[in-house]
């Protein structure tokens, strides 16, 4: 999510963090920080804001500093601030670290270091807990302070520490949030992602889940859990600066495409009780009145994430038996819904700037109706103005079509359907842990999906479509939404005019345009209207189109009527959409890519819409 720089050395640390951190900017942040070893002690400072901001504050440092820590961070857990910005030190000030990721057991370790260890907390942050637990295990040793520190931590974490009582020695640890060790003659760093290093090495080393790593000057030695000395590789990396950014990738919107299996797992973290088979999202505090009371849901939203919520309304339907309505943020507010009490509004943005999903919330809650809010950005508007606020962990997405944003809120929504059928009795037995052994298993096929194989066949298929001007996308049932997002999709980034149409309305008017050859993408994943999808299909085929099907496996019947087949893992119906809205997004890339279209920064579009 955020950028980690840590430098030992001989040179001045400053002016390497600093540069550093300036070459992670494109991942996003909303702070940033340095801890720099100077004359016995770990001065740090921080801004809420650019690096340029901390660059300014950094003007009147001192020269001579050969060792520090740099952050630009992400928030997760506190708004963004001075006092929430990293890097975090420990009681004593000797002790200061950097993190990315989320610690899931945060709140449990706070409670433990505040009322049997004594600690005072300076922030909001998770990280904080990390930098106490560290100090509670000190004994002069700083490796061995992270290893029992970690023993006790569930999470993802990238963790670089520093210790005033050890100068020149930085301690990494690293799960399931990458860390890569640069390798220099008389000094080392380590860092978050390979542009931060490619300025003073190309001699690399990637750290993997579970390991640690001490770095002085002079030497790097890499440990597994166990406390015990490895054997690492290096590697010389042979990226530019740019394809760095994209980690190799040739735009940033297939590396978040590549990058959606680590993102809902981390959506997922923390909300889920896999031993209970329910969802647990702490954050959410509905009593069971209010659950019991809900008469009607709304969900508000623009582009994307009204997709996002068209799947809501029917997976919250079905869970939690209350209707649900669907509006375009923009013409939410001009309609004069019936607002009052006994309903909930449900807004999602991905910035959380939205104009118009503002307007929707500010409207609602005016009208004496509950907020919750979905969003990928702490400290955003939607996220101060919402009552609740549920935030999708998806990192920083750079490209202007989103993925990784939308599967998030596709996740988020799931866990908000369960969460009102277990507080208000409506699930069947069995349900909930059978969808959550379900959610469970998506990273696991999303990487499947991924596979070079199947994007190989992807890109294929494009060669055929990028010769069209036009392309339709069908659809029954929860088929429906994903058929609007793939169109929304290809027409975005390829300039293919494209157009979502529920499978049953074909002969109400679409099937007049239907020619011999044209592309049509089939979506056929919903077990219930399988027949019915298949008759729309030879209705498409008696006219001479070329339906390109994206079926479930075990779906037969699928590859004897459609040109051609891509099959996602088997799954619940229910949970369907987000593994076949997959290949709807690669369609859309390589289409672009084989038409030349730029695929990051497509014409006409912003990332973050803020005007009406």
């Amino acid at each position: 999510m955020c950028g980690i720089v840590g430098y030992t050395g001989t040179r001045e640390a400053r002016d390497i963090l600093i540069d550093g951190l300036k070459k992670l900017e494109y991942r996003g942040y909303d702070s940033a920080g340095v801890a720099l070893q100077q004359d016995g002690e770990l001065v740090i400072t921080k801004a809420a804001g650019s690096v340029a901001d901390l660059e300014k504050k950094l003007v009147n440092n001192s020269k001579n500093i050969n060792m520090g820590i740099g952050h630009t961070r992400w928030a997760t857990h506190g708004r963004p601030s001075d006092q929430n910005a990293p890097p975090h030190s420990s009681a004593s000030g000797e002790i200061s670290i950097v993190h990315n990721g989320i610690i899931e057991n945060h709140r449990f370790l706070r409670k433990w270091l505040t009322e049997e260890a004594g600690y005072t907390f300076r922030s909001e942050t998770d990280t904080e807990v990390l930098v106490h637990l560290i100090e509670e295990h000190y004994t002069g040793d700083l490796l061995d302070a992270v290893l029992e520190a970690i023993s006790g931590v569930e999470g993802s974490y990238a963790l670089v520490a520093a210790s005033s009582r050890e100068p020149g020695r930085l301690v990494c640890a690293r799960q399931d949030s990458p860390l890569i060790v640069g390798f220099g003659e008389g000094e080392n760093f380590i860092a978050s992602d390979i542009p931060a290093l490619l300025a003073h090495t190309r001699k690399t080393c990637i750290l993997e889940d579970g390991e640690f790593a001490s770095l002085t000057a002079e030497s790097v030695e890499i440990y597994d859990a166990e406390g015990r000395l490895l054997e690492k590789e290096t590697f010389e990396v042979t990226w530019d600066i740019e394809a760095a950014e994209k980690n190799g990738y040739k735009h940033f919107m297939l590396k978040e495409i590549m990058e959606q299996p680590v993102a809902i797992r981390e959506t997922m973290r923390q909300r889920i009780d896999a031993a209970k088979g329910k969802v647990d999202p702490t954050e959410l505090d509905f009593s069971s009145e209010e659950l019991a009371r809900l008469e009607k849901i709304y969900i508000v939203a623009c582009g994307t994430a009204y997709h996002a919520g068209l799947i809501g309304k029917v997976v919250v339907e079905q869970l939690a038996g209350i209707p649900v309505e669907v509006d375009v943020a923009s013409e939410f507010r001009y309609r004069n819904p019936m607002l009052g009490e006994n309903q909930l509004a449900i807004v999602i943005s991905q910035s959380g700037e939205t104009a118009d999903t503002l307007a929707a919330l500010r409207l609602a809650r005016s009208k004496g109706v509950k907020v919750l809010a979905i969003t990928n950005v702490v400290g955003s508007t939607v996220s101060r103005e919402a009552d609740q606020v549920l935030f999708t962990w998806a990192g920083p997405e750079i490209a202007v079509a989103s993925t990784k944003a939308y599967l998030t809120q596709l996740i988020v929504l799931y866990l908000v359907a369960l969460y009102l059928g277990e507080g208000r009795g409506t699930l069947e037995p069995g349900q909930s842990a059978e969808l959550v052994e379900g959610l469970l298993a998506l990273p696991e096929q999303l990487k499947a999906i991924l596979s070079e194989e199947n994007t190989a066949k992807l890109c294929a298929y494009c060669d055929h479509l990028s010769g069209w001007g036009s392309a339709f996308f069908i659809g029954r049932n929860l088929d429906y939404p994903v058929a609007m997002e793939g169109a929304l999709k290809l027409k975005e980034i390829s300039y293919i005019h494209a157009e979502a149409c529920a499978a049953g309305e074909l002969k109400h008017g679409p099937l007049a345009l239907i020619e011999e050859g044209l592309p049509v993408i089939a979506l056929v994943t919903q077990e219930a209207v399988l027949d019915k999808t298949l008759s729309n299909i030879q209705e498409i085929n008696a006219r001479g189109g070329a339906v390109f099907a994206i079926t479930q496996e075990g779906f037969d019947d699928v590859g004897r009527q459609a040109s051609s087949v891509f099959t996602i893992p088997p799954v619940n119906d229910i949970l369907a959409p987000v593994l076949s809205v997959v290949p709807t997004q690669l369609i859309a890339y390589y289409a672009a890519l084989a038409r030349g279209s730029s695929v990051d920064k497509p014409r006409n579009l912003a990332k973050s819409v803020t005007v009406e």
